[in-house]
């Protein structure tokens, strides 16, 4: 198996919050530069994820490319911040306020030539607040064809940096617009640009109820498997928790398909050790990666195509004894 590029978010190593506990759970706040060294001490790690406006603007770009560079870290991902603003609360692509969708089609664009900047070649676009709670309250038609329609113009903006489509089922909108693999390789091909792929975040893929290996298989046969997301939940909600802590034969499987559809992107940490310490979390999951390969190498390529293609769920069992145990 090849060496593969391990990444993470930067909120892995801060102060997580959530909705009851806003102020996090350290004792102390932690600064965008402590993030960012405290990332650097994880061994295996080569990139971080970072969030437009939340951590890299315009104004401190050439510090913050300053900083990775001391740390031996590179950009892997820049991220237009399309759902923490309260203006993009009734959506951003797809706001009926025509000046709404105009400011975003800017963040992405601003995000997108930041990205060229500091050498990172990809951006995500999720579309979390672009959605609907209630019925009758989202023109389906007309926010479809927004969608397609300002995905295209971002794209044609700057052909040199690859836009990546991230669905998620919901949250915080009741319904995401974009909530399935199915329908962002639909919205892929009808904006039909080489520049536009797929965003692959493991726990939204087993939120919505996906066979996440499928999808990567599906994907890859589209050529759109572009950036994975790699963490854990219990199915019912974006849980973001250590990578193979509750899937743990499903991720095997994810890291078995991986291989061998020879993904070759970043394989990048989305989890939130909200009670837990970053590095130590980061740590294990990359552990729990590079755990998983060398066990499926070990039992070898073929042997395990030879019990797939049996379909004998009782050979199946005895492979996974033989692994695991």
């Amino acid at each position: 198996m090849s060496k593969i590029k391990f990444g993470s978010c930067l909120p892995v190593f801060g102060n997580c919050s959530d909705r009851f506990v806003n102020d996090g759970y350290d004792e102390e706040s932690v600064s965008l530069e402590e993030m960012i060294r405290r990332a650097g001490r994880v061994e295996d790690l080569e990139g971080v994820e970072l969030v437009g406006n939340w951590h890299i603007n315009e104004n401190n770009i050439y510090e913050i490319s300053e900083l990775l560079k001391e740390v031996d870290l590179e950009v892997s991902l820049l991220t237009p911040d399309l759902w923490t603003q309260g203006k993009w609360g009734k959506g951003s692509f797809t706001s009926y306020d025509k000046d709404i969708r105009e400011e975003a089609l800017q963040e992405v664009k601003t995000v997108m030539d930041m990205a060229e900047e500091v050498g990172c070649n990809m951006i995500d676009l999720w579309f979390g607040q672009d959605g609907n709670d209630y019925s009758f309250q989202l023109d389906y038609k007309w926010a479809w064809n927004q969608l397609v329609e300002n995905v295209r113009e971002c794209a044609e903006h700057n052909s040199n940096v690859d836009i990546c489509i991230e669905y998620k089922l919901k949250e915080p909108r009741k319904h995401c617009i974009i909530d399935s693999a199915a329908k962002s390789l639909l919205l892929v091909n009808q904006i039909n640009k080489d520049n536009v792929g797929v965003l692959l975040d493991i726990g939204h893929a087993w939120a919505a109820l996906e066979n996440v290996a499928e999808t990567v298989a599906l994907l890859d046969d589209a050529d759109k498997l572009w950036y994975i997301h790699l963490n854990d939940n219990y199915r019912s909600w974006d849980d973001d928790m250590l990578v193979g802590s509750v899937h743990t034969i499903e991720t095997l499987e994810l890291i078995y398909w991986l291989d061998k559809v020879d993904y070759d992107g970043w394989y990048t940490l989305d989890i939130f050790p909200y009670r837990e310490d970053g590095i130590r979390t980061a740590e294990e999951s990359i552990e729990w990666v590079k755990g998983m390969r060398k066990v499926l190498q070990n039992y070898g390529k073929d042997r395990i195509l030879k019990v797939i293609h049996s379909g004998d769920a009782t050979e199946v069992s005895a492979m996974m004894r033989e692994m695991l145990l």
